[in-house]
């Protein structure tokens, strides 16, 4: 893996973690005020790729840089928490061959998969003055490669990818869009790729990334608590002074 890509590579949690430790020890140090500390703290945890992190930490004397993933193979080595605290592998999750859903139709209506399902090779969705989403943080992959096709008339889908998952928008908007921030973001070793194509008339199609909400909450909490701790010990610091 060559240094031009590590900066855009997809950072993990173990890797924000390093980064967030490097900023304790520099308000510890006096390199940084506590105003300082917040605002590179909370960007550390918003953090998406190598590049973001290394940028917060560029002025610190600290190696900032995370250590690059181990192995470039097909299959990664990343891991996903699932509901009932399972842990499941990319490679487990990709089930080339299954016979998953394919088809999403809402006419003056709706429709939605989430949770745990197999989304097939090539999943059709028809909107007409309806709409549907696509929640594809807990699914399933019948393929490496899945292809999402929208027709979205007066309507529109909402395709949800969790976080690793590469994501390709090819759709057509005329009078509405495909609108998707995740468009070209690189994804992890192993991970599936997502394509999205089709055309929206007077309508749309958004593909956003998202934590599963207990994971979401679970970093908020653990946020507040150092938030917590480190005021607690610049509070004693104070007292000692």
């Amino acid at each position: 893996m060559t240094d031009e890509r590590l900066p855009q590579l997809r950072a993990s949690d173990a890797d924000r973690e390093r980064v967030a430790e490097i900023l304790r020890d520099a308000l510890a140090e006096g390199r940084l005020d506590m105003a300082e500390f917040d605002e590179r703290f909370d960007a550390t945890y918003q953090a998406r790729t190598y590049g973001e992190l290394e940028r917060i930490t560029a002025d610190l004397p600290a190696a900032a840089r995370p250590a690059a993933p181990q192995s470039t193979s097909p299959v990664s080595l990343r891991k996903d928490q699932a509901p009932g605290g399972a842990v499941t592998a990319w490679s487990e999750r990709i089930r080339e061959g299954a016979q998953g859903s394919t088809t999403g139709i809402a006419v003056m209506g709706g429709f939605e998969r989430k949770g745990r399902w197999t989304i097939g090779r090539r999943f059709t969705a028809v909107c007409l003055m309806g709409g549907g989403e696509l929640d594809l943080r807990e699914a399933d992959f019948a393929d490496r490669e899945v292809r999402i096709d929208v027709w979205a008339v007066m309507g529109g889908v909402n395709v949800i990818v969790p976080p690793g998952v590469e994501v390709e928008v090819r759709g057509l908007g005329i009078m509405g869009g495909f609108d998707s921030q995740e468009d070209g973001v690189p994804g992890e070793p192993g991970a599936p790729r997502v394509i999205v194509s089709g055309l929206a008339l007077m309508g749309g199609v958004g593909v956003e990334r998202k934590l599963l909400k207990e994971e979401q909450r679970r970093l908020k909490a653990e946020r507040k608590e150092e938030q917590r701790r480190l005021k607690e010990e610049r509070r004693r610091r104070r007292e000692l002074d």
